[in-house]
């Protein structure tokens, strides 16, 4: 399901279009800058390219590209016409689910894998830009790769993210492991301390949902789980430094 929409002036309908149709893109605001965002993904000529969408009022939306060293931002506001550039990325770009979203891939009513979606912020300074990515994460133990996503391997060169969440095939799991504290933990690697970013999902107890089901289990890396290692103890795990509970985390 994609917002289609003419260029030039037309562009500022769609932005509004993508706001409301995707709502799972969007980019919660931050306490200090009260903006909307969300990431819009284009490939031409073979490559990848993100950029961020901004809502900055009722009547101004600026997009730029994610590494900003790229290019410039460009406003759009109603009836203005806009770059052939920004039209075909605002037109054609798929959004991208929002930074911390936690999504399930659901076979036979039950979620088998987590998609973690990592969104960050564009570089500070000489950092290393970072792009957005989606963590495939197949519970430990699951015995067959029939129940693992198509896209397993490179999920976001698959454009039909949108259409697997209308056929219900992708959900947002949220909602069932912030019903309360105690559900469910994100452990981080040795290492690392950013949350859904490498490390292990701890599921404690089976939580059903209204048309589906997430297991209690460890969730962890595909790649991983490819090489044969097995997922360390629940138990184990939850000893580990770092551990952040979900609830408090994605509320």
């Amino acid at each position: 399901m994609f917002v289609q929409a003419l260029s030039g002036a037309a562009s500022f309908a769609t932005c509004l279009r993508l706001f409301r149709c995707y709502p799972l893109a969007v980019m919660p605001p931050a306490p200090s800058a009260g903006y909307r965002s969300m990431v819009l993904l284009t490939r031409a000529a073979g490559t990848t390219q993100f950029y961020v969408l901004t809502q900055v009022s009722d009547d101004l939306f600026v997009i730029r590209p994610w590494d900003d060293r790229n290019g410039d931002s460009q406003v759009i506001r109603p009836g203005e016409p806009v770059s052939g550039l920004t039209g075909k990325v605002i037109n054609n770009g798929m959004p991208l689910p929002h930074d911390g979203a936690l999504l399930g891939w659901v076979a036979d009513n039950q979620v088998t894998v987590m998609l973690a979606v990592h969104c960050p912020h564009p570089r500070t300074g000489d950092a290393p830009v970072r792009f957005p990515d989606i963590r495939v994460m197949p519970m430990a133990g699951t015995d067959s790769m029939m129940q693992w996503p198509p896209f397993t391997a490179s999920p976001l060169a698959d454009g039909r993210l949108w259409e697997y969440i209308e056929w219900g095939q992708i959900v947002d799991i949220v909602p069932l492991v912030t019903r309360r504290s105690g559900l469910a933990f994100w452990v981080p690697s040795p290492g690392r301390r950013n949350v859904l970013g490498e490390g292990f999902v701890v599921v404690s107890d089976n939580l059903a949902g209204d048309d589906y089901w997430l297991p209690a289990g460890v969730y962890m890396d595909h790649w991983t789980l490819r090489e044969g290692i097995q997922a360390p103890p629940a138990g184990r795990l939850l000893s580990l430094p770092g551990v952040v509970d979900l609830a408090d985390e994605l509320r």
